[in-house]
Parts: structure tokens; sequence; C-alpha cells
């Protein structure tokens, strides 16, 4: 089955065969998709389009190769595990009303297989997301852009840096943590806060009209983040009025959980070196 739909220029006909693709195929098909989604105007068109960027995905990441192929080519967004444990992928689809569906496939290398899985964004549905533990069915979407490994005890977990356009007043950014037990993932640890219920992960809201720093500074071991500060006192707790206020916290890992700190020094240590604010990522 083929899928014609007019997008600004020639008509671009999308390939969304079922049977199964030889890799050479799979990866122009991919790639037509992907610069077709950058083309589209429309929300039913990005759908479409979404629908064979999945499918050509998958049909790459079925191939042997995939934990070597190169994927990294906008909008999609790769992160590979340092010690090899997993390959994730992440894009977003932005519609006309502000809101972002966030779409991704985790590879993960088990023993003597890999095992696939889709990422399904359930964000409208999720309630007190800082505090949930989640799985690839119900997974609290965003388009990833880091990936810091940490030990807490004789377990490894991954923390994930990611942006999250949410809405047309408001975007997000957020620290996440993907664990395995065995192959099957899990997002979301209670390693955040000092009190005796901990977040699962941090979530940071702001103005769409802002930009914020969120960082890893590997040579200090940390995660740099602009602090957030209302524009006015009384929107304070409205993440829409809320943007950098030329401060930086930070969160430090200490043993077992990532450890909060306010108001940090982002000058370089070696006073010598010239000062350069961090860059907004």
């Amino acid at each position: 089955m083929r899928s014609c739909r007019w997008l600004a220029g020639p008509v671009l006909c999308i390939s969304l065969t079922i049977a199964a693709q030889s890799d050479t195929t799979a990866r122009v098909a991919l790639s037509q998709a992907l610069d077709a989604l950058k083309e589209a105007r429309r929300d039913g068109q990005r759908d479409t389009i979404n629908a064979a960027i999945k499918h050509h995905l998958r049909s790459v990441l079925e191939q042997d190769d995939a934990f070597t192929t190169d994927l990294g080519v906008p909008p999609l967004s790769l992160l590979d595990a340092p010690d090899g444990k997993f390959r994730l992928l992440t894009w977003n689809i932005p519609y006309a009303d502000g809101s972002n569906l966030f779409e991704g496939f985790l590879l993960v290398r088990d023993k003597h297989r890999h095992v696939l899985y889709e990422l399904r964004d359930m964000t409208p549905r999720i309630e007190n997301a800082a505090y949930k533990m989640l799985g690839p069915d119900y997974w609290y979407g965003a388009l990833y852009y880091a990936v810091i490994p940490v030990r807490r005890g004789a377990k490894t977990w991954y923390t994930l840096l990611g942006w999250k356009g949410y809405s047309n007043v408001e975007t997000r950014k957020v620290i996440d943590v993907l664990g395995f037990k065995g192959a099957v993932p899990q997002f979301g640890a209670p390693l955040f806060g000092e009190d005796r219920v901990k977040r699962t992960r941090e979530i940071f809201g702001f103005s769409f009209q802002s930009s914020m720093s969120l960082k890893w500074e590997k040579e200090f071991n940390r995660i740099v983040v602009d602090h957030l500060a209302p524009m006015k006192p009384e929107f304070q707790g409205q993440a829409a009025f809320m943007g950098p206020d030329l401060s930086y916290d930070a969160y430090v890992w200490e043993k077992d959980h990532w450890s909060y700190q306010r108001d940090v020094d982002v000058r370089q240590q070696d006073m010598n070196r010239p000062w350069n604010r961090p860059p907004k990522e």
C-alpha cells in the first residue's frame, strides 16, 4: 500500500508497505519520510508521515546491524548507552495548537539477542508524573539529548536529559531515569529529593518564550540547570510565567541519589580560563 499526500512542492508518495523491507529500502524510505515531516504544514499530514517513519524505522532497527547503523538524522535524536546496553531514538510531532506528540524506540541488548520496544507517549493521562514509575507503553514522552550512567549498589541507572514541548504557553525540560530488569525497561526511579517519598523524575516548566539550560558538566560531575523564577511574585508556581533568573542550580550524584544544590558557581574552576556561560540546550 502506498499513501500519497500533497505537501509544499510536489506530491510525495510515502510507502507504507506491510511486507518486510530490505535494509537499504527501509533506510531510503525512512530518509524520505523524515524529509517530508520537515515540510509538512498540517496536523493530518504530520500524522500520516509519522506513521511511515515508525514503520520504516522499526524495519531498520530489526536488522542485525541496528546497533551500529547511523541514525542520528534530524528530527531523530539518537542516544547510545556508553556501556552499549541500549540505543534510544526519540522524536516529536509538533501540532498547530502548540502541543507535541513524542515518539520513540528503545533497542536493548540482552545477552545474545536484541529486544525492540516502541515508546508510547501517554502524557495527558499521567497524573503526578514526578512520582510515577512508567514503562514503554505508558511513557512520559520527551526528546532526549543526553544520557548519564550512575551506579546505585550493583545496579546501573541511566539518567536522561530531555526537552518537552508542552503547549502554546509552556515548555518543559525533564531529568528522567531509565533502568532495566533484564531486558525490560523502566522509566523513573526514586533518585530525587531529600524527603522520605522521593521523586522519580524532575520536571521543569517555563514560558514558551524563554529558553532554559539543562546540561551535563562531565568535568564537574554535575547536571547544571537554570534556576527558574516567576516574572512577578504573584505568578509563583505558574509555569507559563516562569523563566531563568541568571542564577544556576545543580544536581550532583551522591552515592544513591541526585542531590540538589542551589545557586552554584558555573564559572570555570580554573580562574585563568575565560568564563563562558553554559550554552542553552
